[in-house]
């Protein structure tokens, strides 16, 4: 096998894997339509090659001139075992790439589609929306017309139809599972587990791969242009014989190998007692207990052997036997008290209660079996390093298929805009980012409210009826003509639905429920189209508090729920600090910070800490319940809500107009000043823990506020329709790749700490640094650790480790 390297270097974000067998005509066409459509995306193209033609001399001869890096994997004799998924194998192998496109070569499957494949799957942060995302020729405007005649169409339908009549559960919100164009996140795959085949690889990838997160993009299936097809009646036999095979490797044929082996175990266990108890005179529970002895060791053997063969379970074969041992024994001491209950209670023989008490034994010894002692193994399934690629965690593990189905429709539409436009009451200026107009009042953007605004505004936001008819799962559909987003829960239009429409200015329609909830649309849709609509416009809208004290400009970065409120309104009102936002700051390049001021999150026990104690009683009372539903816990049971399938937005949306979050104005809780802009001289990273402070590098300091404002947005259904949003000329990740360049610009000159305590003394802490000469800062590619720096009296070390007041 052969593997020349043309154009290498780094490792890319994406693959596009191309299996070929005498596509020589092919090649060059391929090529140049994916170095147009990939243009700027951190992208290679990998050949894995059959041929017996000039394919692979056209592919070395291409490569001089492609705009991407070319590699070539050609594959000879016994090689070439799995045909075309078989090659795919190969290649995803060979690939060290966060996402692997695989796509025929003889230009069937439309290169243009390549980047919606990815944008798809990508979603935001360190979790990606997908693990999979299948072009389908059955959602969003796409076609079969490429197949060549009526027999072929039946051909493909029965197909899948057969499939999915085998693995209804796991094809399930699948629409096309006989597609060979996919994209896939590799490192969520199990590439050991993986027995390609024949053609049908995608098949194979979302059987064996375990519980993966799919996504679809309508696409069309093109008329060939070169060559001949591959199909043949023997791939249809090859076909046939890998679902057989695939079903009978399934969970639930791998319950019915286990469920023979314990009958035989049954019968073993059953023999003994009758022996030791007759022939031997042994009471019947000393009976019992030495005859699991025996059927345990037979059954562990079995179940080693024939159950579980293929599964490449952690620890050795002596461990597995020990820990079935064990559960066999343990399960003992839960059958001998039903035992003597059914003998000596019940009246029945022997036999027959040891025969039910082994029966009542048996699911729960499956379960357990299956996902303790035989649970797979190997670094493809328990990976967590955080190798992150243009904000994807590449390694991250696979997770449990996502609840909501995503699906790319490529399909022109009109914009749906309301013939009798309404007037837009409620008008927000916020300088440097974007006029609003909405129907709903945005208590966020309060401090913005702008009465001059007139009707040119660069975001709409109105109530309109979006989705259709009630669905088992939630849906977001993303638009490519024009751009734009359709998010739609189960319960149809009674949902908290919205839809996003992006061009020359963004169109944003609200289902009513939505619409009643102003907090949930502002912090889940419009928010999101604010930070992205800054990048847009060379800044930044970052998730950190910003104050100015002494006449310098201070940020102050956190985690959700680490105590930043907290210490803003004690810097506010015991060391002087001026406010100029809590949650976001608007960032210039040239490290100028403009104020947000959002009415502040503020929880019970927060206000008692800071002694704050002038609420109204009603308002005290108000808060213990507001404190305790918008607490962490609330937060953690909404997205526990949202990964089992249950309209989250719609609960949210409920429940907030039931009860509204705790917000109030930083001026009600503490007299202060606003300040409308300054320029940041310091940034402190707050942490809780053991007390420390320590310099951070600029590429420290850029890669912690980036997660801290991922982080504000891992609330669904954000990482769903981010990959979706288009600014200008801009798709997601240019959008992503700018806000970074946009932060690493404004954090030159800007020292970074960052400071830990175990006692909530930040405040104390970082009034008592700022009263320092400023050192010299440290550029290093890790951190200087300064455990309390010298230049700290112990008065001032007190001040970083004190309670408060």
């Amino acid at each position: 096998m052969t593997d020349p390297i043309l154009g290498g270097g780094p490792t890319p974000l994406l693959t596009v894997l191309v299996p070929t067998r005498n596509e020589a005509a092919n090649v060059v066409p391929l090529l140049d339509r994916l170095g147009v459509a990939l243009q700027g995306t951190d992208a290679e193209v990998l050949f894995v090659d059959d041929s017996d033609d000039s394919t692979p001399d056209e592919v070395l001869r291409a490569a001089l001139t492609s705009r991407l890096p070319v590699r070539l994997l050609h594959r000879e004799g016994e090689q070439r075992r799995g045909g075309l998924g078989g090659a795919v194998h190969a290649g995803l192998k060979a690939s060290g790439s966060a996402w692997v496109v695989v796509m025929d070569g003889d230009l069937q499957h439309p290169p243009e589609t390549v980047p919606q494949l990815l944008s798809a799957g990508a979603g935001t942060g360190r979790t990606a929306v997908a693990d999979v995302v299948v072009a389908s020729r059955h959602v969003g405007g796409g076609s079969s017309q490429g197949l060549a005649g009526w027999s072929r169409v039946a051909v493909s339908g029965g197909a899948t139809t057969l499939a999915k009549l085998a693995f209804p559960r796991r094809l399930h919100g699948t629409t096309d599972p006989m597609s060979g164009f996919f994209a896939v996140r590799r490192e969520a795959l199990d590439l050991e587990a993986l027995r390609p085949d024949g053609f049908k690889i995608l098949l194979e990838v979302l059987v064996r791969s375990g519980r993966l997160r799919v996504a679809e993009v309508g696409f069309t299936f093109a008329d060939r242009v070169h060559g001949d097809s591959k199909a043949s009646f023997l791939e249809g036999l090859r076909y046939l014989r890998a679902l057989i095979r695939l079903r009978a490797s399934t969970k639930q044929a791998r319950a019915l190998a286990f469920a023979a082996v314990g009958v035989s175990g049954i019968a073993v266990n059953l023999g003994l007692v009758l022996l030791l108890s007759g022939a031997v005179g042994l009471h019947y529970l000393w009976a019992a207990a030495l005859a699991t002895q025996g059927s345990s060791t037979w059954n562990s053997l079995l179940t080693e052997h024939l159950v579980f063969a293929d599964r490449a379970a952690p620890g050795g074969r002596r461990q597995r036997l020990l820990r079935s041992w064990l559960l066999n024994n343990a399960a003992l001491l839960l059958r001998l008290p039903l035992l003597a209950f059914l003998v000596d209670g019940a009246g029945l023989p022997v036999l027959p209660a040891t025969f039910l008490t082994l029966l009542a034994a048996f699911a729960g010894r499956y379960s357990v079996t299956d996902r303790l002692i035989y649970a797979p193994g190997g670094k493809t399934v328990t990976a967590t390093t955080t190798h992150h690629t243009n904000g994807v965690n590449a390694n991250a593990p696979a997770e449990k298929k996502e609840p909501v189905d995503v699906i790319v429709d490529l399909t022109a539409r009109p914009r749906s805009l309301p013939t009798q436009r309404k007037y837009l009451p409620h008008r927000y200026d916020v300088p440097g980012l974007a006029t609003i107009g909405s129907e709903v009042p945005l208590r966020e953007l309060e401090w913005f409210r702008a009465s001059s605004v007139g009707r040119d505004v660069d975001i709409v936001i109105r109530v309109g009826n979006v989705g259709g008819s009630p669905r088992r799962r939630a849906r977001m559909t993303q638009h490519v003509g024009p751009a734009g987003v359709d998010y739609e829960e189960h319960l149809g239009r009674l949902g908290a639905n919205f839809r996003v429409e992006l061009g020359d200015r963004v169109e944003v329609t609200a289902g009513p429920l939505l619409a009643r909830s102003p907090h949930v649309l502002y912090t889940n849709v419009i928010e999101a189209l604010l930070r992205f609509q800054a990048v847009s416009r060379g800044r930044m809208l970052l998730h950190s508090a910003c104050l100015e004290i002494g006449g310098r400009g201070l940020l102050l970065s956190a985690r959700t729920d680490t105590g930043k409120t907290g210490t803003v309104l004690k810097m506010l009102r015991e060391h002087g600090a001026r406010f100029l936002s809590d949650d976001m700051t608007i960032l210039e390049t040239d490290g100028t910070a403009r104020c947000f001021p959002k009415p502040l999150t503020i929880s019970q026990h927060t206000l008692h800490a800071l002694g704050i104690t002038d609420l109204t009683k009603a308002e005290w009372a108000k808060l213990r319940v507001q404190s305790r539903l918008h607490s962490a816990e609330g937060r953690a049971f909404g997205t526990f809500l949202a990964e089992h399938n249950l309209p989250i937005m719609g609960t949210n949306a409920l429940t907030q107009i039931v009860v509204p979050p705790p917000k109030y104005d930083v001026r009600r809780l503490v007299e202060c000043e606003v300040v409308r802009e300054v320029s940041v001289s310091d940034l402190f990273v707050i942490e809780r823990g053991a007390p420390g402070l320590h310099d951070m590098s600029d590429a420290q300091v850029m890669q912690e506020l980036i997660e801290n404002t991922d982080d504000a947005y891992g609330f669904p259904p954000f990482r769903y329709f981010a990959p979706a949003l288009v600014f200008g000329q801009d798709d997601y990740l240019t959008l992503r790749a700018k806000e970074q360049a946009i932060l690493r610009t404004a954090l030159h000159g800007i020292r970074g700490r960052r400071m830990v305590s175990d006692t909530f003394g930040w405040a104390q802490g970082i009034s008592s640094l700022l009263d320092i000469p400023r050192q010299d800062r440290q550029h290093a590619d890790d951190a200087t650790v300064q455990k309390f720096p010298s230049f700290l009296t112990t008065d001032r070390e007190h001040l970083l480790t004190g309670t408060v007041d």
